[in-house]
């Protein structure tokens, strides 16, 4: 960015965007008038506008936002305590959306009915971690999570520009070991991701543990099988030095039998993984959520194959927190909006005097 002004210029930008999350360009009094007005005219300051918020009696927050060009996103700001006190909410896991829609069709998912629209910018990713860290208030962002709407793995140069942007020192300075990119198992990303030399976690969706079933609720098993999945899995946690996660949502009569929990720990004996239970959140597909106890059942028979398996606690059910409930509940309107750049989006050289 030429604009003729001095360099020390550029590090009050990005101190006011990247630390102090301002969002607004009159709210950058240390910069001059003039020169506001003409970055105004070439930049949008935020990338993203806030359009409706359910707040859950667990302290779950769930965004539902809009990009410059009309389409609808979510986040959602999930508390690190369960007993829903005050000191709970000081610190969140930020679950954050990297594409508008999804293109890989998993039928038990709202957001893969849906389609997909179009991939998000590091910028609009970015600002959803910023819309939970508010400077002034008592909480700060723990963990961030690339679990919302969208396959990250299918926009991986947005995805690793934005663990690149969060990291810098001279702005948010945020660990990349702090965050975990999900993905249902595109296996040349994987391997792509893991060339990075970026110490993010890993989580990858799986959901079933035999290929016919898992092609059944996850077309793009068909592409790349479960061999071809633990094989870059495996790859991952040896080059990186970090376990990875192997995600499992509970679909009742579908895959929750003690045999499936068997085959599980079958599939994933001796691997380098923790299975993480996930209770399905209804999202009006033709699915139900396992009960409980055979959660716990399903858990304890893995366990004793000798495979770590946790239960994830389920957050936000009453305000439909499962990825792109409030979407398709909210009617959103589509927003107009210019087509200037997101400063947000641009690495700190693009903003030197």
């Amino acid at each position: 960015m030429q604009l003729g002004a001095p360099a020390y210029r550029a590090r009050q930008l990005v101190a006011a965007v990247h630390r102090r999350h301002v969002r607004n360009w009159d709210d950058l009094s240390d910069i001059p008038r003039a020169l506001r007005a003409e970055l105004q005219e070439r930049y949008r300051l935020a990338a993203l506008d806030p359009r409706a918020e359910q707040c859950s009696a667990d302290g779950t927050i769930k965004l539902l936002l809009a990009t410059w060009d009309g389409h609808a996103i979510e986040t959602v700001q999930i508390p690190a305590g369960e007993s829903g006190t005050a000191a709970d909410h000081t610190r969140l896991t930020v679950c954050v959306s990297s594409q508008a829609g999804c293109a890989l069709a998993c039928t038990f998912c709202a957001t893969g009915q849906m389609g997909f629209t179009r991939n998000l910018t590091v910028g609009e990713i970015v600002e959803q971690v910023y819309l939970a860290d508010r400077p002034g208030e008592p909480r700060r962002v723990d963990n961030v999570v690339f679990m919302g709407m969208g396959e990250p793995l299918a926009n991986l140069e947005a995805v690793i520009g934005t663990v690149r942007l969060l990291g810098e020192p001279a702005g948010y300075s945020f660990s990349p070991r702090r965050i975990t990119i999900s993905t249902s198992g595109l296996v040349p990303q994987m391997r792509r991701l893991a060339d990075q030399n970026l110490p993010v976690r890993l989580a990858v969706s799986l959901h079933a543990a035999n290929d016919e079933l898992r092609s059944q609720i996850m077309p793009i098993n068909r592409r790349f099988p479960l061999a071809d999945v633990l094989a870059a899995a495996r790859d991952y946690a040896e080059r990186s030095g970090r376990r990875v996660s192997f995600e499992y949502v509970m679909l009742d009569g579908v895959n929750d039998a003690p045999g499936h929990a068997a085959e599980l720990a079958e599939l994933l004996r001796g691997e380098p993984a923790h299975v993480n239970l996930i209770p399905y959140n209804e999202t009006g597909a033709d699915y139900g959520a396992t009960p409980p106890a055979r959660i716990r059942a399903f858990a304890r028979t893995v366990q004793a194959r000798g495979v770590p398996c946790s239960i994830r606690a389920s957050r936000g059910r009453d305000i439909a927190a499962a990825c792109g409930q409030l979407k398709v509940e909210s009617g959103m309107s589509s927003p107009t909006g210019s087509g200037r750049g997101a400063l947000r989006g641009l690495p700190r050289s693009a903003v030197r005097g």
